[in-house]
């Protein structure tokens, strides 16, 4: 019986097999048919210390037995208000707010409308949106509009909104910095970005001295500066921020996928406090206008709140240490390969040729990997390996032989 489920990211009619995956455990999914699969991508970037982490999982099991959901709207509870502290002490200051809502697409929506928001209620409305090429900020409208256009949403072509795109930095980054300073000078609302590390662009990086000079930019002509780190966030660049690598603050941060250790959604969007004062008034129309029904959802922060215990307690910053040395170690040694490069845990290179998402490469790849027990998710012919901070020597050691006899069988 064909299954109704319809995946996101799926061509159904090339009839690809599709694994029922039964439990997870560490850096490995364990498949119905008895297969171990190695997570090499931490399950789409989410998952940080390890799948079924036992502290993220006991938060879970003790909130789903005290409360499960109540609306955010004029209510409030533990969970959430422990949490909003604890990120408040974690990240930099002056990021002293925090709104929540369900996904990285979702925080993106969030901070596009607090900026524009921020903007109208000065009685300064400002509409322009600048952004990155090769960017991506998930599939939302407002996500879209500010991601690269192209294969990800050509459909979609008439809902999106024009914005301001910037080169991607090459080299010095001067181009890009000169189109930023260039394009602020017409007022925009703000500039948003993946700090150092594009991702769906194709694992894509550039230096922390742009990334600063961009800021510094945004700075001098008041234009708003929001730093998507939903992928690059909890450690993933080798810092808790990319940001932190170029001494930045961002005004507007969104944050995602580790904030749970990948176990459950939830998102965060943290503002400065003249961000949020923009909005604060005994007048309702400058309220801000956003929500979903699980804003804050009690098990979900129970869940981010684990992760901020682990992250206090545990030897994470060692581990991501060690993961990015054994990555640079492997990636730079394989041969066949063309722009081998690593940013902390994240490790990419180029197999074969055809440039893009739909490379014809790309099917064969995926096909390859899954053979061996791999969960490999190549873009077109960009392959990365992303894995949670716990996999282990043995299991690396299994990625990258896959990886250099795709190589020598593609290239």
């Amino acid at each position: 019986m064909t299954s109704p489920v319809w995946h996101p990211f799926t061509q159904h009619g090339l009839r690809e097999p599709i694994p029922l995956v039964e439990r997870s455990e560490g850096a490995a999914l364990h498949t119905a048919d008895g297969r171990r699969i190695i997570d090499a991508i931490s399950s789409w970037w989410v998952t940080t210390h390890g799948h079924c982490h036992p502290r993220i999982m006991a938060a879970i099991r003790a909130q789903a037995e005290t409360l499960d959901q109540i609306i955010f709207a004029g209510w409030t509870h533990e969970p959430a208000e422990r949490l909003a502290q604890g990120l408040v002490g974690m990240m930099p200051a002056p990021l002293a707010h925090v709104f929540y809502s369900d996904s990285g697409s979702t925080s993106v929506e969030v901070a596009l409308k607090m900026a524009l928001g921020f903007w109208l209620n000065r009685g300064e409305p400002r509409h322009r949106i600048l952004t990155l090429e090769h960017g991506y900020h998930g599939d939302t409208i407002g996500g879209m509009s500010v991601g690269a256009r192209g294969v990800y949403n050509q459909a979609y072509t008439p809902l999106l909104f024009d914005v301001g795109t910037l080169p991607f930095p090459i080299g010095d980054g001067q181009a890009t910095l000169d189109a930023l300073e260039t394009a602020c000078r017409d007022k925009p609302a703000a500039l948003i970005l993946e700090p150092l590390v594009l991702g769906a662009g194709g694992m894509l990086f550039y230096s922390p001295r742009v990334l600063a000079e961009m800021r510094a930019i945004c700075a001098r002509h008041g234009v708003l500066f929001i730093a998507d780190e939903v992928m690059s966030g909890w450690g993933r660049t080798g810092t808790l921020l990319a940001c932190e690598q170029a001494g930045i603050v961002p005004d507007i941060l969104c944050l995602s996928k580790g904030l749970t250790g990948g176990a459950i959604p939830l998102a965060v969007t943290m503002a400065t406090p003249e961000i949020f004062e923009a909005h604060y008034s005994t007048d309702k129309a400058k309220m801000f206008f956003h929500s979903s029904s699980y804003t804050a959802n009690p098990i979900a922060c129970a869940a981010a709140l684990a992760n901020l215990d682990v992250w206090r307690d545990e030897p994470v910053a060692e581990r991501i240490a060690t993961l990015a040395e054994r990555q640079e170690a492997r990636i730079t040694a394989l041969p066949n390969i063309r722009d081998a490069r690593r940013l902390g845990t994240i490790a990419a290179c180029e197999i074969g040729g055809g440039e893009g998402y739909l490379a014809s490469i790309g099917p064969a790849l995926l096909a390859f990997f899954r053979e061996r027990d791999l969960l490999v998710r190549p873009m077109g012919n960009t392959v990365y390996v992303m894995p949670p901070y716990c996999i282990d020597e043995a299991d690396l050691d299994r990625i990258y032989a896959a990886i250099g006899e795709a190589a020598e069988r593609f290239g």
